[in-house]
């Protein structure tokens, strides 16, 4: 069906680059023509349930992620309800790659730096909504704005052309718009699940590697440690202490490359996967690392967030830094803190606020350094290493691959509902030809990022 688009059949010039020509029967109009600013505060305490922008959706921001905020925060913040346009405005001149817009769904308050929008009568939420997140996606939305940071404020658009379809076309444009994303998500989430099961096939080989070696046979013995168990008889136990000591290097000019720690990367060159500048203002202070050395996110060990590093650079201060000691082999060490019982004695070891894998828990030095793990000789450890590298290589290969499959999804997504909200194509007939049964909202996939340095796109 959706091969089968068309365009339609007269168009005019709508006088913007990346709005092109626009069918001839729609109405061009000023963006004050289509949605009106919507600003109520929450003076009183009003509403209590706290929204966020996150990756282009509106979520209900979990209680224990509200730290350092306390209730009278709040009085601060705007009301928000189902319907409502959300953009984030700040710092344009810096951030090229976040999604800026998302669509309101449950009643409550968000942030007064973000731009509330309420479509106007004769335009559905739905299309205004996608309207602007294709303004959004084709990056047309960075030649507004001002100031040195280049913040957004309706008064910076609001005389810019929007095209805005009949209502029986606006209809129709949002009903093919949801069976399509539909079907994309299905798509996507089929390929989600595939790498799911590949990823746990992963943990299996490397889970059995590590607690038995690659000797099926080989004789076990008690290894004194309840959740250990048994281990291979000619392994040792030892604590993590004697094999790794905490270093506090600090950076005095800041100008050694920034390091990102990410969940499947490991650590990485911030600029090579970033558009973005770094958070903070200076790297003053931050934390050195050599090849060589481990890097811990103790807020995050209990995910298999420790990596040994491989550049020479800086990472957060909130980061701990060590360096491997005794003779075990560096990237042996890396696979055994990422296996699937270590990660779940991490996270029984993390303190702090919050339960199981949510809320602020830390792993502390005392904790971590104190945990038992099995080691085989050095020469094995290698030995280990060498098998998983080449047993691991189709799986990976394989995880790449759905990978790129889901990003090419995504970019095609992105832009059939570009091409359709600004009337690149016709589905007016292939909307009437759809099955009445229930179709998801355009705002219901709810895939996230696994890159852990990518934060939510809150300001608060």
């Amino acid at each position: 069906m959706i091969a089968d688009l068309k365009p339609y059949l007269e168009y005019r010039d709508s006088g913007l680059p990346w709005l092109g020509r626009v069918p001839a029967h729609w109405d061009l109009r000023p963006a004050f023509g289509a949605f009106t600013p919507n600003h109520e505060d929450n003076r009183g305490m009003k509403v209590r349930t706290v929204l966020s922008l996150s990756y282009g959706r509106i979520i209900i921001k979990p209680t224990e992620k509200l730290h350092g905020l306390v209730p009278d925060s709040f009085e601060t913040y705007q009301i928000v309800r189902p319907g409502d346009i959300v953009l984030r405005t700040t710092d344009l001149q810096n951030d090229h790659t976040s999604l800026r817009v998302g669509m309101v769904r449950d009643r409550g308050i968000i942030t007064s730096a973000y731009l509330t929008l309420r479509a106007n009568p004769d335009v559905i939420p739905e299309f205004a909504f996608q309207f602007l997140n294709a303004w959004d996606s084709s990056k047309a939305i960075y030649g507004y704005g001002s100031g040195l940071r280049q913040g957004l404020d309706f008064s910076h658009f609001k005389r810019m052309p929007v095209a805005v379809p009949p209502p029986d076309d606006q209809a129709a444009i949002v009903r093919f718009l949801n069976w399509a994303n539909g079907q994309l998500d299905r798509a996507i989430r089929a390929k989600r699940k595939v790498i799911a099961l590949l990823n746990e096939q992963k943990q299996a080989i490397i889970h059995r590697a590590v607690t038995r070696g690659l000797d099926p046979n080989v004789p076990l013995k008690p290894s004194g440690i309840p959740w250990l168990g048994e281990i291979p008889a000619h392994w040792a136990v030892t604590r993590i202490k004697y094999l790794l000591r905490e270093v506090d290097q600090r950076s005095t000019t800041g100008g050694e490359p920034l390091l990102s720690m990410r969940m499947h990367h490991g650590l990485v060159l911030f600029a090579e996967h970033f558009n973005r500048p770094p958070q903070a203002a200076s790297l003053v202070g931050f934390k050195l690392v050599r090849p060589g050395q481990f890097v811990i996110n103790r807020m995050q060990a209990g995910n298999g967030v420790i990596f040994p590093s491989l550049l020479d650079g800086l990472v957060s201060p909130d980061y701990a830094v060590f360096d491997p000691i005794g003779d075990a082999d560096v990237t042996f060490l890396g696979i055994l803190f990422r296996s699937r019982n270590v990660r779940v004695k991490f996270r029984a070891e993390s303190k702090g606020l919050g339960t199981g894998t949510s809320g602020f828990m830390r792993l502390y030095n005392d904790r971590l350094g104190a945990i038992h793990v099995a080691l085989p000789p050095a020469h094995e450890q290698r030995e280990i290493m060498a098998a998983l590298a080449s047993e691991q290589s189709g799986l990976d290969l394989a995880i790449s691959r759905l990978d790129r499959e889901i990003e090419l999804l995504r970019e095609y997504r992105t832009r059939l509902i570009a091409d359709v909200v600004t009337g690149k194509l016709d589905v007016r007939q292939a909307a009437a030809q759809l099955p009445d049964e229930a179709l998801p909202d355009l705002d219901e996939d709810t895939e996230l990022t696994d890159d852990l340095e990518v934060p939510e796109e809150d300001a608060a």
